[in-house]
C-alpha cells in the first residue's frame, strides 16, 4: 500500500471528525448488545428521563473519539497512534448505539455535540504531545471515570428499561478493558489536579448534555 499524503491525511482526519459529530453517519459492525428486540413501555417522564442519560452517554463516546483522535495526531510513537486508532473504531459501535437508542426514544444529540469534540480533541493532542505515558495514562483515567458514570446511570434507569440497561453495560466491560489495555501498555498515574480538572469538565459536561 503507498503511504498517505498529508492532504490524504488531512482529509481522514476531517472525515472521522465529521462522522464522530454527525448523527447516523457511522455503521455499527455490531448489532445491539441487547437480548430481544422488544421496545419497553416508559412514561413521558421517564423516556425524557432515559434520553437526557442516552445522551450523556452518547456525548461522552463523541469525546472519547475527540480524545482518541487526537492522541493519535500527536503521539510521538507509531505504536500508540496504533493504538488510539484501534480504541477509536471499537468505540465507534458505542457511539452507533447511543444514537439508536436515542431514536427510539424520540430523542437527538447534545446540541454541543461539536464543541465537546472540538475539547476533546484540543485534550487529547496535549496529552499526546506530552508524552506517551501520560497519553495513556489519560485514557486509562478518562474510561475509569465513564465506566463510574455509566454504571451511576445503570442504576437510575426505570425497571422495565431493560433495553438501555443491557447496552449500558456492555459499555461498561469494553470501557474497563480498554482503560486495562492503556495501563498494560505503560500508562502512568495522572495527579490528583488533573484528575480533578478531568471531573470538573466532565460534570459540565453531564449537566449540560442531559437537557440539551
Amino acid at each position: 500500500m503507498r503511504s498517505l499524503s498529508k492532504v490524504d491525511r488531512l482529509l481522514l482526519g476531517v472525515d472521522k471528525a465529521l462522522r464522530a459529530v454527525v448523527p447516523h453517519s457511522n455503521p455499527s459492525t455490531r448489532p445491539l448488545p441487547v437480548s430481544d428486540d422488544s421496545i419497553p413501555e416508559l412514561s413521558i417522564t421517564e423516556s425524557r428521563h432515559v434520553a437526557g442519560l442516552m445522551r450523556i452517554n452518547h456525548t461522552g463516546e463523541v469525546c472519547a473519539q475527540g480524545l482518541y483522535h487526537g492522541q493519535g495526531f500527536a503521539a510521538k510513537n507509531s505504536g500508540v497512534k496504533q493504538a488510539m486508532q484501534h480504541s477509536a473504531e471499537e468505540e465507534i459501535d458505542h457511539l452507533v448505539w447511543c444514537e439508536t437508542r436515542l431514536h427510539e426514544l424520540g430523542s437527538h444529540p447534545s446540541i454541543f455535540t461539536p464543541l465537546w469534540y472540538g475539547m476533546s480533541f484540543g485534550l487529547g493532542a496535549v496529552a499526546g504531545a506530552i508524552s506517551n505515558e501520560f497519553s495513556l495514562g489519560f485514557v486509562a483515567e478518562t474510561e475509569a471515570q465513564v465506566s463510574e458514570h455509566l454504571q451511576d446511570h445503570i442504576g437510575r434507569l426505570p425497571p422495565q428499561d431493560k433495553r438501555s440497561r443491557e447496552i449500558l453495560a456492555q459499555m461498561d466491560i469494553e470501557e474497563l478493558h480498554h482503560r486495562e489495555l492503556a495501563l498494560q501498555s505503560g500508562g502512568a498515574a495522572l495527579s490528583p489536579p488533573v484528575r480533578y480538572t478531568m471531573r470538573l469538565l466532565a460534570y459540565c459536561m453531564k449537566k449540560s448534555s442531559y437537557h440539551f
